[in-house]
């Protein structure tokens, strides 16, 4: 069982009621996989953690270093909200690496003020879709190539409540609150993964997308103090820590359990849920599949 606890925080006299609420759902809680009982070995194997400069990031990074007993780290500076700096990312990779097993793209932002990029994208829109739409679409022949290959999308049970308006790209016609776009994105992470999966068939690459729990990171940043007090005022009590909310993005990518799995949704247990109604119309996601294509293609 999942919450939206983005409608109750924007109340702070709902307060008290979000830490009944958040008490309940937790004890309710069962618990997850485990990745350190996990038997993958990941020596030999190349894998791509976006925003692993913290949070969820972090520790999927940290993780697939200790399962690969790898010392061979990079680190990259990559801005999602940039195209240039995707198109900059991406020919390093594939001008260094031979191959590529892994590509999560985690790396996000909540609560971002409107404004649009040099790219003309709404903000927000470009940093936590068609960034990593982007940077996925420019790794895909090498993930081919290195095939068997997953792709992880983390996405958020506030998909729910995002909906599609394809002028939004733009930062066209959006009226509500800021926290509301957060969803919006969401939302098309979990519908053009799908799109993508359908794809790649027979590619033996596959993709899958997920929601990683309600997480204490630094996801709050960018709202304003009362916002955040809330938030972690409810989070060390109830919320899961970044190391807990790292298990479903670390299941989907590496457990056998999920091998030859695609187009699939998980939730933060690594449980296989259905995700929005939205998100399950084949139609609407090739038509945002192939608006996104274009999108990042002229830019």
């Amino acid at each position: 069982m999942e919450w939206l606890w983005t409608d109750i925080f924007w109340h702070p006299l709902w307060a008290f009621s979000t830490l009944i609420l958040a008490f309940v759902l937790r004890s309710q809680r069962r618990g997850p996989w485990d990745p350190r009982a996990c038997p993958v070995e990941l020596k030999g194997k190349t894998a791509i953690v976006t925003g692993a400069n913290t949070g969820i990031g972090k520790f999927v990074a940290l993780d697939f270093r200790a399962a690969g007993g790898n010392q061979d780290v990079h680190l990259r500076p990559l801005d999602t909200s940039s195209l240039a700096s995707v198109r900059a990312f991406t020919e390093g990779v594939l001008r260094e690496e031979e191959q590529l097993h892994i590509l999560v793209n985690n790396a996000g932002a909540s609560g971002l003020s409107r404004q649009i990029t040099p790219d003309g994208l709404e903000v927000s829109f470009a940093t936590n879709h068609l960034g990593p739409f982007l940077l996925t679409s420019l790794l895909l022949d090498l993930l081919k190539r290195s095939a068997p290959a997953r792709i992880v999308n983390v996405a958020s049970v506030s998909h729910w409540k995002g909906v599609v308006d394809f002028s939004h790209y733009r930062g066209e016609n959006l009226t509500d609150k800021i926290y509301k776009m957060y969803c919006h994105t969401k939302l098309h992470n979990v519908i053009c993964t799908n799109e993508l999966a359908r794809r790649l068939q027979g590619t033996g690459v596959t993709a899958n997308s997920l929601h990683p729990g309600v997480v204490m990171t630094e996801v709050m940043r960018h709202y304003g103090r009362l916002v955040r007090f809330l938030f972690f005022l409810v989070g060390i009590f109830f919320f899961k820590s970044a190391e807990e909310g790292a298990v479903s993005t670390i299941y989907c990518a590496v457990s056998e359990e999920v091998e030859g799995v695609t187009g699939k949704y998980f939730d933060s247990d690594c449980a296989l849920v259905l995700p929005a109604p939205l998100a399950r119309d084949p139609a609407l996601a090739v038509k945002d599949f192939e608006l996104c294509e274009r999108l990042t293609a002229k830019l």
